[in-house]
C-alpha cells in the first residue's frame, strides 16, 4: 500500500506518519501522550497493523487524529487505507440467518403447549389462593344495651357529659408543621459537552442513576447533557470524542483502552477515574 510523494517517491501510510513525526521532533512515546494512546497503538499504525487496533472505525479515528497531529493530510490517508486490503474485513454484525430445519418446527408445537400449560396452572394458582371477602361483626359498644347505659348517664343529675373530641382545627389535633425529611443529598448539577469527530457508541447515567444519552452517535455531531455528578460515561471509540465539563477539557488520558473504548466516571471537579465495565449496547 504505497502512495506517490512529491519527488515521485512511493511511500506508504506508516512510513508517511513516521516521517512526518520524526520531522516534528517526536518521539513515539511523546506522539502516543499527545494523542492520548498507548505507544503500542502509534507503533501499530507507523507498521500498518492495523489489525491490532480493532473494527474499521477505531483504525480510522485513530489515522484522522495522528495526521492532524503530525501534519499530514488526513484526507489523503483515509483514501489510503480506503484501497487497502486491510479496509475489506468482513462485517460480523451481520451474519446471514440460516434458515430453520424441519427440527425446530417439530419442538415449536410442544414448547407452546408447554408455555399455556405454565400460564394455565398459574392463573388456577392465583384464583384459589386469592382471599375472599369475610363478614365483621358489629363493634359490642354499638348494642342497644351500652346505648341505653349512655342515655341513662347523661340524664343522671350531677353528672357531665363526656367532652367532645378536639375541633379538627385547634392545635391538640392539628397535625405537626416541621418541614419533611429531605430527600437524599444529590451531587451538584454538571453540564457535560461532548464533540464528535467520527462516530461512536456512547452512554452516560448521572449521579442519580438517570440514562441521559444512548446510542451511537455520528461525526460531526455535538451533544450538552445536564446531570447530577457523578457522571459515568461509556464510549466505544473514546479518541473520537472530546468531553467538556462546565467548560473544561476532560482528558481520560491512559484509561483510554486499546481498542478505543472508555469507562469513565467524572466527579464535578472534572476529576476522571475508571469506572466498572458495562455491557455496551444496551446493557
Amino acid at each position: 500500500m504505497t502512495a506517490e510523494a512529491g519527488g515521485g517517491e512511493l511511500r506508504g501510510i506508516g512510513a508517511r506518519l513516521r516521517a512526518a513525526r520524526e520531522k516534528r521532533g517526536l518521539t513515539l512515546l511523546q506522539a502516543a501522550e499527545r494523542l492520548h494512546l498507548d505507544a503500542r497503538s502509534v507503533q501499530a499504525l507507523e507498521e500498518e497493523d492495523f489489525t491490532a487496533l480493532g473494527a474499521d472505525v477505531y483504525v480510522r479515528g485513530h489515522l484522522r487524529r495522528y495526521a492532524e497531529a503530525v501534519g499530514e493530510s488526513p484526507a489523503q490517508l483515509q483514501q489510503l487505507y480506503s484501497e487497502s486490503p486491510h479496509a475489506s474485513r468482513p462485517d460480523l454484525t451481520r451474519i446471514p440467518r440460516g434458515e430453520p430445519g424441519k427440527t425446530s418446527a417439530r419442538l415449536l408445537l410442544p414448547a407452546l403447549l408447554l408455555v399455556v400449560g405454565f400460564a394455565v396452572a398459574g392463573l388456577l394458582w392465583w384464583l384459589l389462593t386469592m382471599p375472599g371477602e369475610k363478614a365483621h361483626p358489629l363493634p359490642a359498644d354499638r348494642t342497644p344495651a351500652a346505648a341505653s347505659d349512655a342515655a341513662a348517664a347523661t340524664d343522671t343529675p350531677g353528672t357531665q357529659p363526656p367532652a367532645p373530641p378536639a375541633a379538627a382545627g385547634s392545635s391538640a389535633a392539628r397535625p405537626s408543621s416541621s418541614p419533611a425529611a429531605a430527600l437524599p443529598g444529590t451531587g451538584p448539577q454538571a453540564r457535560l459537552e461532548l464533540i464528535f469527530s467520527a462516530g461512536s457508541w456512547v452512554e452516560i447515567s448521572d449521579g442519580e442513576g438517570r440514562r441521559l444519552l444512548h446510542g451511537l452517535i455520528e461525526g460531526g455531531s455535538t451533544r450538552t447533557l445536564m446531570g447530577s455528578a457523578p457522571l459515568l460515561v461509556v464510549l466505544g471509540n473514546a479518541p473520537a470524542v472530546t468531553l467538556r465539563l462546565n467548560g473544561q477539557p476532560v482528558l481520560p488520558g491512559t484509561l483510554v483502552r486499546r481498542d478505543g473504548s472508555a469507562h469513565l466516571l467524572i466527579d464535578a471537579a472534572g476529576r476522571v477515574s475508571a469506572a466498572a465495565p458495562r455491557l455496551a449496547h444496551g446493557d
